[in-house]
């Protein structure tokens, strides 16, 4: 089909219902896919042109309906993005080559894996596959890296012509479990054992905890949760990149997405994590607080979020970026994707090589991760 193609730098430019009707088609859809998410990005400034983050969309229009659509950003340094290239942009720099600005295909700080490559069907993403090669080879920069795709979208950016890489998450599957109890019988004894002994730490501690749906988070919960988030960044010596303004934002356009678990003690808040679902998966996002407790981080953070998905029926948590230490409380490794393409030549051919030797080290260490599984063996 003869799509026309329009780069954006606003998604007002297309709309909220055109671009949810066509996020919504996609299979793996999140709510970080949804209008309300990237808009609220976007006009708080904490994805803006001048952070470092200018929106420059990618959309394929059929007439009057938008047929597909890439979140693409021109970035001009590596930050909040989770799959880390500083290295390359260091060897450009020592060859004296510029690596920024660069184009990035994402959903801004965000390492949730969902659909990149939006589309009403499979002519419309091979046209935007195409449109975004033309993208690469008129713009001049350096670089197009597409973050957090599903794998089916990874093997069709690789058969365009774009590097794969791989990386690893911890996510917690609900096998329909009656409560927390149950849950934990499942788990090898030591590790019950430590988890029930870091809740008690929290309960000794006088700590309590309230569930608060977006829908009824008041704007002194959404101040003290900022105060708490930006804590969190303080605490390492570094900037936030969400502001009030942000969190206000989808709290107001996306409130049924939306859970903050508020810690108190002496009917004072002391810390609080937000976290974003849907039907079927929990995503845990930010936390921060201001008293230090023992264990209350993985309490607020990994274990009150548990019970809200036991009771719910959800049926996975994704606790972000990283972090081996969430296989002690019930987490398995899962296989994340990246897709990458440089222009020049000798670059790109070096970090494929790079690549190949990072997959099959990454391939041995998800076989290692899944050998100390957390959980008993189940009887023949």
């Amino acid at each position: 089909m003869n799509y026309r193609t329009r780069i954006i730098s606003s998604l007002s430019e297309v709309g909220q219902p055109a671009w949810d009707a066509l996020a919504g088609l996609q299979a793996d859809a999140n709510p970080f896919l949804s209008f309300a998410f990237l808009h609220a990005l976007h006009e708080s400034g904490a994805a803006s042109a001048a952070s470092g983050w200018q929106p420059q969309y990618l959309t394929l229009w059929d007439g009057a309906l938008l047929a597909a659509a890439l979140p693409l950003y021109v970035k001009s340094h590596s930050y909040g993005e989770y799959v880390f290239d500083w290295a390359w942009a260091d060897a450009y720099q020592r060859h004296g080559l510029d690596y920024y600005p660069k184009l990035l295909a994402a959903i801004p700080f965000t390492p949730v894996t969902g659909s990149r490559l939006l589309a009403r069907d499979a002519t419309a993403r091979t046209a935007l596959i195409d449109a975004l090669r033309q993208l690469q080879e008129a713009n001049g920069l350096s670089s197009t890296h597409i973050l957090f795709p599903p794998q089916e979208q990874a093997a069709a950016l690789q058969k365009a012509g774009f590097m794969l890489r791989t990386g690893v998450q911890f996510h917690w599957e609900n096998a329909g479990y009656g409560d927390f109890e149950d849950f934990l019988a499942t788990l090898e004894r030591k590790k019950s054992k430590n988890i029930r002994a870091e809740r008690r730490k929290v309960r000794a501690a006088g700590v309590t905890f309230r569930h608060v749906p977006g829908a009824q988070a008041s704007a002194d919960d959404w101040r003290f949760f900022n105060q708490c988030y930006a804590s969190t960044y303080a605490a390492h010596c570094s900037t936030p990149y969400l502001n009030l303004d942000f969190f206000q934002r989808i709290g107001a356009t996306m409130p049924q997405h939306i859970l903050l678990v508020i810690a108190e003690r002496d009917e004072k808040p002391i810390a609080a994590s937000l976290l974003i679902h849907d039907r079927h998966t929990l995503y845990g996002r930010y936390w921060g607080a201001l008293e230090q407790v023992p264990c209350l981080h993985f309490e607020t953070a990994y274990y009150q979020p548990l019970e809200f998905c036991i009771r719910n029926g959800i049926g996975s948590f994704e606790g972000g970026a990283q972090g081996e230490h969430k296989m002690a409380r019930g987490f398995l490794p899962q296989q994340t994707w990246s897709a990458h393409w440089l222009a020049h030549a000798e670059f790109a051919d070096a970090i494929e090589r790079y690549l190949q030797r990072e997959a099959g080290g990454m391939a041995a260490y998800i076989d290692e991760l899944h050998e100390r599984n957390p959980f008993k063996e189940k009887s023949a």
